[in-house]
């Protein structure tokens, strides 16, 4: 076949599942698991493509010119082309200080080139735009869009409406560096992560959060001691279920290593996604595909709490004797106290009443002295396409074999209907649990949790007095100001081809592998990705390593002033399909979107 078409070069999701179904057929047993994993690439792909992240709470189409903006912004702004007057409310009745905002917006393509690049956001206070520490993450393309996922903090008076500005659609923007108190180290799941208030560390087999470790006094260190059952311990054991008759329990700690998972890092926020079916003890002789368990932890800088969003997926009918969406286990009691919260939102002390053990909203533990504590606030917990959801967990002071738990087992002996869902979004609070207005703390973050600010695009107040800001938005070298024009430097970046493309020799540019250009005097830096782990070296790119006959540093060296070249690696974030541009799509033949 002459492989003149994108689909010619590749194969289908269709034609691969037939493959598949023949090579099984005939027992070719090393053949079919060859094409399930080029399936599971095709199904990546896919994802990377089409997945949305939500509906966006920003609109593409509310964007306006920076030369729209109050006469004293203009200048503050210069280098950015585009903005929007973002109104955020606060609708509880309670003070915010440094609440993490997180939604999704949506950008014109023709605006942007990165938008982890160029995106600022700017707090409006007393007339003046202020900038905030922001983050980008989850930057996708979708037709004419291009859509991220977004978080900055925030503070706002009770029941009012501060304004905020974003501005994006500047070619020499750069990356921007924020310093916070989110620190991250390892690679994939297996990491080690802390901010002012912890520091913690998901297990290297399976992400799970295996220990954390409170940054005050004693440094409480709260941990699961033994060997489990034969999986590494943690202090998070959820998810599972016992499959009917009793006949085992089937888990995510069981997995040997993650089925799959994203993890988005950054100055702000850790995001560290899991998703897959349970394993049995003696996987794989029992590998049902019943229940997909989808987990995932959100770890913020300056915040005592941290998330877990979760989901137990039902994609088949099943007989369960019980499952468990929440379940956190503390060897070395080290807590004397048990909290717990029932329907009406309040807070309490001692045992569970019976009448709200089904009507749990949080549950925990705190030392009397000490004031350590851990409590689970249970923000959302729902059910689709089955009824008897109840919300249990009470604590237990003292489980043998393990010492302090909680654990929310649900439908004992209950048939889970195709399509049946559960869902959680839970927080945990490390913060010290003080004897005076303890209660009171607790039940404010839930609240606040509850009813996050609302963002709107919004015009400013009548009768609003714009002022000047001090000094201005960019860096050196980012409101055309550079030493070097970065113009020429994207220009010849754009002569720097993938030669191991023969026929179609897409540039750098095109395929999008270059994260970030700075101009430091006559120093140019480059951050460069590579495409996949199977081709981890940058030397190919850099300096012309493997026959590239035109390589960055060569090809920057020529553009005038420039004396050095630094070329950077980067893993983060990786790179995918959303980077290509249009040029380099048509080169290589991918349909547009």
């Amino acid at each position: 076949m002459a492989e003149t078409s994108y689909w010619e070069r590749t194969d289908s999701f269709d034609v691969k599942m037939r493959l598949l179904a023949e090579a099984y057929r005939r027992k070719d047993y090393r053949l079919a698991r060859a094409i399930a994993h080029s399936l599971r690439e095709s199904v990546s792909l896919e994802q990377q493509q089409y997945e949305s992240l939500g509906a966006p709470a920003l609109a593409a189409a509310d964007t306006v010119p920076v030369a729209s903006l109050p006469a004293p912004w203009r200048d503050w702004a210069r280098g950015w082309s585009y903005a929007r007057i973002v109104a955020l409310d606060e609708t509880a009745g309670l003070a915010r200080s440094g609440e993490p905002v997180e939604l999704v917006a949506a950008f014109p393509e023709a605006q942007v080139a990165s938008l982890q690049r160029e995106v600022r956001v700017a707090r409006i206070d007393g007339g003046v735009p202020r900038e905030v520490r922001s983050q980008v993450t989850e930057e996708v393309r979708r037709g004419a869009e291009r859509h991220c996922r977004l978080t900055f903090f925030a503070d706002s008076p009770a029941h009012q409406r501060t304004y905020w500005l974003f501005l994006h659609g500047n070619p020499d923007a750069e990356l921007p560096e924020y310093p916070t108190d989110l620190a991250v180290e390892g690679e994939g799941f297996a990491l080690q992560f802390e901010n002012e208030h912890f520091r913690g560390k998901l297990s290297s087999q399976m992400g799970q959060l295996e220990r954390l470790v409170y940054k005050r006094e004693h440094g409480l260190e709260l941990f699961a001691g033994g060997e489990g059952h034969g999986e590494p311990p943690g202090i998070d054991w959820a998810h599972d279920y016992v499959s009917a008759g009793n006949f085992q329990k089937l888990r995510v700690t069981n997995w040997p290593s993650c089925p799959d998972y994203e993890v988005l890092r950054g100055p702000l926020s850790l995001t560290v996604r899991r998703w897959g079916f349970p394993y049995s003890t003696v996987h794989p002789l029992f590998s049902p595909t019943r229940l997909n368990v989808s987990v995932e932890y959100r770890f913020f800088a300056g915040t005592p709490w941290f998330m877990k969003v979760g989901s137990m997926h039902f994609i088949q009918e099943t007989d369960v004797h019980y499952l468990r969406d929440d379940e956190w286990v503390f060897s070395g009691m080290s807590f004397t106290d048990i909290v717990w919260m029932g329907g009406d939102g309040k807070l309490r002390t001692g045992p569970v009443d019976k009448g709200q053990a089904e009507n749990l909203w949080a549950v925990g533990f705190f030392n009397r002295d000490t004031r350590d504590a851990f409590i689970g606030l249970f923000v959302d917990h729902t059910a689709e396409n089955v009824g008897g959801l109840k919300h249990t967990g009470a604590p237990l002071f003292y489980y043998k074999w393990h010492g302090h738990v909680w654990s929310r087992a649900l439908f004992h002996g209950a048939t889970m209907p195709a399509g049946a869902v559960l869902r959680q979004r839970n927080a945990y609070l490390t913060s010290p649990f003080p004897e005076q207005g303890g209660a009171e703390m607790v039940e404010g973050v839930r609240q606040r949790l509850l009813h996050p600010l609302a963002p709107s695009v919004a015009s400013l107040p009548a009768g609003f007095a714009p002022a000047a800001p001090q000094g201005r938005l960019a860096r050196p070298g980012e409101a055309g100001d550079s030493p070097i024009s970065k113009k020429l430097l994207w220009e010849a970046l754009d002569g720097c081809l993938d030669q191991q493309l023969y026929v179609s020799r897409p540039s750098v540019v095109d395929l999008g592998l270059v994260y970030d250009l700075r101009v430091r005097g006559d120093v140019v830096y480059v951050l460069m990705a590579m495409p996949h782990r199977g081709r981890p070296l940058i030397g190919y790119f850099s300096y012309g390593s493997g026959g590239n006959s035109t390589p960055v540093r060569d090809r920057l060296l020529q553009v005038p002033g420039v004396r050095r070249v630094v070329v950077e690696q980067t893993w983060e974030p990786h790179w995918n399909a959303n980077r290509l541009t249009d040029g380099g799509r048509a080169k290589l033949q991918i349909p547009a979107f």
